[in-house]
């Protein structure tokens, strides 16, 4: 089911919803990443917000040190 933009409460901002291609998009350009990335962190982390920002954070930092 598409997610509803009209309904944009607390709920809908704590987590990305990763098979909505426009949720993925921001989060990727957000951290630097590819959609792909984005895609693999999603599935791997889950799709709470907090959660993917520090993943996503942690990874820029490995991919500038190595």
């Amino acid at each position: 089911m598409a997610d509803d933009k009209a309904k944009q409460g607390q709920q809908d901002r704590i987590r990305v919803a990763g098979n909505e291609p426009y949720e993925v998009e921001y989060f990727a350009s957000k951290h630097g990443l590819s959609q792909g990335q984005a895609r693999d962190l999603i599935k791997r982390v889950g799709n709470d917000r907090a959660k993917l920002d520090e993943a996503a954070e942690k990874l820029k930092g490995e991919r500038n040190s190595g």
